[in-house]
Formats: C-alpha cells, structure tokens, sequence
C-alpha cells in the first residue's frame, strides 16, 4: 500500500468533470476549484449545477456532454445503479469519453461490480479507478477526506493531481478494481456498527433516567469513545436529524457487507445486528433522516427535544 501525498500545484493539461453535487460531491467539486481547477458538473438537478457553475466552472446537461469535454471524470453518486446510469444510460458517459480518459469511481459498491466496470470501460480504452470516500460533507468540503483507491499506474498518472486536490490521504491499495471497495467495505461494517452501539449506549441511558449532555461528556472524554459516537449523538443531543448520512445509506452498506461476507460463509454477527437496527428504523419512517436516527427504534426513552 502507497499513500498520494497532497501536491498544491494545479498544473495540468487535462480536463476535470465530476457528477453528483450531493453532500459529498459539492464540496469536491469546490475543493477542486479552490485548487484551481476548472470543474465542468453535472447532477440530475439541473439548478444546481448552474448554481455552482456561478463561481467557476462549467453546468453540463448531461454526463455524455462531460465525456465529451474531460479527461477525468469523478462520480459521486449514490450507489452501482445510479453509476451504471452515468455510465452506460442513456446520455451515459462511456459512449463519449476519449480513449485513455479516466473514470474514478466513489461510490460505495459490492466489490465484485466495480471489477466488472473496470473491465467494461477498458473494452472501451477507457481507464478507471475505484475509488471509494469517506469522511463526510465537512471533510469532503476542505479537501480533508479519505479516498480508498486501486487501480491502473496509467490511471493514476492522469488522475492523481485531482484526487490530491480533492482528499488528505490517497491511499492506492492495488493496481486492479476491487481492493479499493473491500477496504471501503470494512470501514462502512465498523462505522455502521459504532453508530448502532452509540445509539444503544445513549438509549439505555435515556431509560435509566441519566442526563444526556452529562453522559455525552463522561463517554467522550473516556475509553468507551468512539467518533461515531462523538459526532452522531451530538446530532441526537441538538434533536437534528438533517440526513448528513441517511439511515438508508447503512440500510444499503451493511447489506453489501453481508453480501460479501455471505459469499465466503464468513459469520459477521455484529454486523447483521446493525443492519437489522437500520433496516428497523427505515421501515418505521426513518429512512431518510440522518443515521443517528437508528436510536428512534428503542422504545420507552424520552429524546432530546431543540433547545
């Protein structure tokens, strides 16, 4: 494993499109900008690309007028359907892109898929990149995130300068699709686990009558600390449920986990715990609120209330 060290200069001759101004994907696009990169963007939302195009940049109509435009495109959307879409849809990217363009793949996918992609767009000479992110809108807007990379050194050699101006740490973790989504995988079985065990936590002692902000600062300043719990019950304290990350994200990235898992019958009994949690909360009407949420399934609690 290698890790990209950020470079400041923006000095390239090839072109950059992303698509997908969601939480995550806007503020790549301006960390790019901020860079000084040119993006060219498109998302479903036609508003809102014109929106950001405001403060530099390009609104396309389409992802095929971003292949017809760019050298590297990087897609943040949701999940392998809407990627898929982007790519091989109508208005699709691939039939546009140039021989030896590149194609970087954020989203969190079954591993399996993205090596399929890989070997799809390379039918068409075009290179690709599997490259999974996390750190959240925040990070994703100062350029602090993590991506989770892997594939061709050709790809990386275009690619790189934008995915430095883009994340803190590029880690290249193979020089094939698939190693990139694994390691994603594992990141979003631990994250979806602590945020279910942060909300167990906080639940119990909501039931046992204990104050929440005196039990918020007790656990975070001691060893039961997690980040998830951290962040996400600073969300259940605020009575925020704003979906910075839905409770269907977890519903759809712990079922990838077990998915892959199941493949090799290797036993992942907290996981399928989590994902139950999740799965419950959606189906109780709380699939698009933020995944702090999940605590809303434990009954005979009281929740904090906006102050």
């Amino acid at each position: 494993m290698t890790t990209i060290h950020p470079q400041n200069s923006a000095e390239s001759n090839c072109t950059v499109g992303l698509i997908g101004l969601g939480a995550m994907g806007n503020g790549m696009a301006q960390s790019l900008r901020r860079a000084g990169h040119s993006p060219s963007v498109f998302d479903i939302r036609a508003d809102v690309s014109a929106a950001f195009a405001k403060d530099g940049g390009i609104a396309c109509k389409t992802p095929a007028e971003l292949g017809n435009c760019c050298d590297v495109i990087v897609s943040v959307v949701v999940n392998a359907a809407q990627t898929e879409s982007v790519l091989f849809g109508a208005d699709g990217c691939a039939a546009t892109m140039k021989p030896g363009s590149v194609f970087v793949m954020c989203s969190t996918v079954d591993p399996n898929w993205s090596v399929v992609v890989e070997a799809r767009l390379a039918a068409l000479g075009i290179l690709y990149l599997d490259a999974p992110i996390s750190g959240g809108a925040a990070k994703a807007a100062s350029g602090q995130m993590t991506m989770m990379t892997a594939g061709k050194p050709e790809a990386y050699a275009i690619a790189e300068l934008f995915l430095n101006a883009m994340a803190a740490k590029v880690y290249k973790l193979g020089d094939s699709a698939g190693a990139g989504s694994k390691v994603k995988i594992i990141n979003q079985l631990l994250a979806g686990v602590h945020i279910a065990a942060a909300a167990e936590a906080m639940a119990l002692g909501l039931r046992e009558g204990v104050d929440p902000d005196a039990l918020y600062e007790v656990i975070t300043n001691s060893a039961g600390n997690s980040w998830m719990f951290e962040n996400r019950m600073a969300h259940v304290l605020a009575a925020d449920y704003t979906p910075l990350s839905a409770v269907d994200i977890f519903v759809k990235d712990l079922g990838i986990v077990l998915d892959m898992a199941r493949a090799t019958k290797f036993p992942l009994p907290l996981s399928s715990t989590a994902h139950q949690m999740f799965m419950q909360a959606s189906t109780a009407g709380f699939a698009k609120e933020d995944d702090s949420a999940v605590i809303k399934i434990f009954p005979g609690i009281e929740l904090p209330k906006k102050k």
